[in-house]
């Protein structure tokens, strides 16, 4: 933990009085500098403080406040370690069934919240009435590996060779893997549409993505946004035969570990405004940053209850 400073009281101190930035700016000669360290809650020197206060009639304590902000990848760690001792019913545990459920259900397996977790806490299959796919079973398990994959490697620069790693891991041994044509873990060699949208062009891929990667690796410190701007254009490139979904979701939860933000699982009531957000980014940002917001407030859940710290 470490602690850092804010200056949310005197922000509302000065509402409360109807005094406006540029007013206390003006009325004790603040350099616009120092009022840009206050709006960044930034350290600004004792004598400014001092002023404030005199020009307000209050005490230091009544302007600022020292926050605790969890600087240490706790939950990253965790996952680590749960995964390493093979512990039971954890947030990894919990993660790695849910995610795997969701991810898959959503491009079409059939097994069942209840089936996924039998074969990951099994690892054999439980088949009650209708016959499961034996792609679906793959898949899942195939999941599994990715998300440890992910946990391994979640600090790694997201490049090419994660990526097609991830998808090699998820397609392996399936009914897919054994067609000539497409090619596990590498870009597509047929032209493909997300329903009747066009993507880009086997021949464009690989330019694509080096672009797509270069632009989103320089950004210097990676937002919940960067990392959904990254995704909605992942999928728009749709650079696999298949599973582009299911690589892209696990992107997200890789970077969002690797930049300390809280991951989230897009579960299945939540789908169709995830196909809408993806669909209106360019228009509207806030359908698809309402969905993921709203299934992050859910991780937390889940992080409150194994007292798994955030930011």
């Amino acid at each position: 933990m470490i602690m850092k400073i804010s200056y949310k009281k005197l922000f509302n101190m000065l509402k409360e009085r109807n005094i406006s930035k540029t007013a206390l700016k003006e009325a004790i000669d603040l350099s616009s500098a120092t009022l840009a360290k206050l709006s960044k809650n930034e350290p600004i020197s004792m004598n400014t403080l001092i002023l404030i206060c005199n020009y307000l009639n209050c005490q230091p304590g009544e302007l600022i406040e020292i926050e605790r902000v969890c600087d240490e990848n706790i939950l990253l760690a965790k996952l680590k370690e749960e995964k390493a001792i093979k512990l039971k019913g954890g947030i990894y545990h919990q993660t790695q069934i849910k995610l795997a459920y969701n991810s898959n259900h959503m491009e079409g397996s059939r097994l069942t919240e209840e089936q996924t977790r039998y074969i990951y806490e099994t690892n054999t299959v439980g088949v009650e009435q209708e016959p499961a796919n034996v792609d679906d079973i793959l898949e899942a398990v195939n999941h599994f590996q990715c998300f440890d994959f992910l946990i391994d490697s979640a600090l790694d620069t997201l490049d090419e060779r994660w990526i097609k790693n991830a998808h090699k891991i998820l397609k392996s041994g399936t009914s897919d893997s054994r067609l000539e044509w497409f090619n596990v873990g590498e870009y597509k060699s047929q032209r493909n549409m997300v329903g009747d949208t066009p993507t880009t062009l086997p021949e464009n891929v690989q330019e694509e993505m080096a672009k797509l990667l270069f632009e989103y690796n320089r950004i210097d410190k990676v937002s919940l946004e960067n990392i959904l701007d990254f995704h909605v254009k992942f999928e728009r490139i749709h650079p696999f035969q298949d599973g582009n979904g299911r690589v892209g979701r696990l992107i997200i939860f890789k970077e969002c570990l690797k930049n300390n933000i809280v991951p989230f699982i897009i579960e299945d009531d939540l789908k169709m405004f995830y196909y809408r957000g993806l669909k209106e980014w360019n228009n509207e940002k806030g359908y698809l940053t309402d969905t993921c917001l709203t299934a992050q407030d859910r991780y937390k859940v889940y992080l409150d209850y194994f007292q798994i710290e955030y930011k």
